[in-house]
């Protein structure tokens, strides 16, 4: 009894201690969040140099912020940004500048800032893998610097962007709310630093992309302002293509050639798939958008023998058992599909690279515990970043960086009326209006978040007029959603934007134009 008694007691002293140890952690966010926020437009410029191509490319950092305000003048946020700039340039008209931002909804611009476009970069292990601590910054020696300024922007509640004191940091937490916001903080950074002149450029990451088709379309309706060229990277704007809703065949048959070429590289798929990697790659579009998608639109009308057949067709192009497929119905999740791959090694694939492999809490579970290809990256970026940003470029800040901002819920408006986010209608919309409008996107093969198949349907459906097909470059890179990570593909995205970027900037593009009609 006395036993009992003792161990109630230490039960309730436990609870008690964590119960004051949670309150102090609440209270500790708290204060961080309580400190005041004044509307304040600031920044600091320091000058640099790197060598890019060879090339010393000299140029000014400028980290910063723009205040956003009602139609009244009343402020309502600071939106942080770097901004790297090259000396020596006279006219504008001839630099093109590019804004660019990642996704999430809610995620800071670090990965594309300290990944690709920057003059310096955070230093991944030998294909693109984790390192080990202590990290390496080095030179970024394919920034895009060298053709084109670069504004990279942290989304509201994110970075150190922040809504100020009075003012509700959800009224920048959603579609619409967003697009406006960065709509607005471009033409304030156009009209503040004299680049009305300059060709302009959008590149955005993953949700970047859906921001992207919006703010596209915001500049040019409500700003007057024309861009040049889009840069999607790991495209995903019509999320049909992603979701798991009943009865949405187009899901599966998006994913399946990632889980081909996913089954390929950890050499799990049948004997009889033979071929080079492009040529595996169509086999796979081919089926997916074929007989799959046909015999998943058949639902409960298909026989035994064809859900048999089916069954094993799959399974050869997954590297998955006719078993399992089968058991799933033929439709197999992206989650179920990373847990089952590698079961027999007790493993897991990554989400936003299946290159990436990780070890479970166990190896029987459907769902993952953590992304492998997610937390490889986030230990170094964050450690690196913070030193540089308050080191070198002199930035000085109370807050913390976030690297992901509480923006949940996030708002997808009544504007956006159907079961599915899409804005393709608004890049068409733009692309008509601008016959000069350019769009590359940037795919990773082994994507799991943004699939390459389901991009190539979404742009299959952009518009109906040879136009619009004309104006969209593809690119593939075997890598993931971050294809940039991995040091032979950082190499060509540099080569595959500064092309597009040169291509696009400028009377060029127009007697192209103008040629064809």
């Amino acid at each position: 009894m006395r036993t009992r008694i003792y161990l109630t007691f230490i039960l309730i002293a436990f609870t008690a201690n964590l119960a004051l140890a949670q309150q102090t952690a609440v209270k500790e966010e708290k204060r961080q969040n309580d400190k005041p926020i004044h509307a304040e437009e600031k920044f600091v410029e320091t000058q640099h140099s790197v060598r890019i191509g060879g090339q010393e490319v000299r140029y000014t950092a400028t980290p910063g912020q723009l205040v956003l305000r009602r139609p009244n003048g009343e402020p309502r946020g600071n939106m942080f940004f770097v901004a790297y700039t090259r000396d020596g340039v006279t006219d504008m008209r001839s630099r093109p500048v590019t804004f660019c931002y990642n996704g999430g909804p809610g995620s800071a611009t670090i990965w594309l800032h300290m990944g690709v476009l920057g003059p310096k970069r955070v230093q991944m292990a030998e294909e693109g893998f984790q390192p080990a601590p202590p990290y390496s910054l080095v030179d970024n020696e394919h920034s895009l610097l060298d053709v084109t300024d670069i504004v990279a922007i942290d989304a509201m509640s994110a970075g150190f962007s922040r809504a100020v004191d009075g003012e509700d940091p959800k009224q920048f937490h959603g579609v619409q709310q967003d697009i406006e916001a960065f709509s607005e903080f471009i033409h304030l950074y156009i009209t503040k630093f004299n680049r009305w002149p300059s060709p302009k450029y959008l590149l955005g990451e993953s949700y970047g992309t859906v921001r992207s088709a919006g703010v596209s379309q915001e500049l040019q309706s409500r700003h007057g302002i024309e861009l040049n060229g889009i840069v999607l990277v790991s495209s995903v704007i019509d999320f049909r293509t992603i979701s798991e809703a009943p009865g949405n065949a187009i899901h599966y048959a998006g994913f399946l050639p990632t889980y081909t070429v996913t089954a390929r590289y950890h050499k799990k798929l049948s004997a009889d798939v033979q071929g080079s990697l492009e040529e595996i790659m169509d086999e796979a579009r081919e089926f997916a958008f074929g007989e799959y998608i046909v015999a998943l639109t058949k639902g409960n009308r298909l026989t035994s023998q064809e859900i048999d057949d089916m069954a094993k067709k799959v399974a050869r192009l997954t590297g998955l058992s006719p078993e399992y497929v089968k058991q799933a119905n033929l439709r197999i999740n992206p989650q179920r599909f990373r847990k089952e791959l590698l079961r027999d090694r007790r493993l897991m694939t990554g989400r936003l690279d299946s290159r990436f492999t990780g070890i479970d809490a166990d190896a029987a579970g459907e769902g993952q515990e953590f992304d492998p290809s997610n937390t490889a990256l986030s230990g170094p970026y964050m450690a690196l970043f913070n030193d540089y940003i308050r080191n070198e470029l002199k930035w000085v800040s109370e807050f913390k960086y976030r690297t992901r901002g509480p923006v949940r819920p996030w708002d997808y408006g009544t504007q956006y009326r159907a079961r599915y986010l899409n804005l393709v209608d608004s890049l068409r919309s733009t692309m008509a209006r601008n016959p000069f409008l350019e769009v590359l996107v940037t795919n990773g093969i082994y994507d799991m978040a943004t699939p390459f198949a389901a991009t190539e349907w979404t742009f299959d459906h952009l518009g109906f007029e040879p136009t619009y097909r004309e104006r969209v470059r593809m690119t593939y890179y075997e890598a993931g959603h971050m294809m940039y990570i991995r040091p032979s593909m950082l190499k060509k995205f540099k080569q595959d934007v500064a092309q597009f970027i040169l291509d696009t900037k400028g009377a060029a593009l127009g007697a192209k134009i103008h040629e064809k009609n």
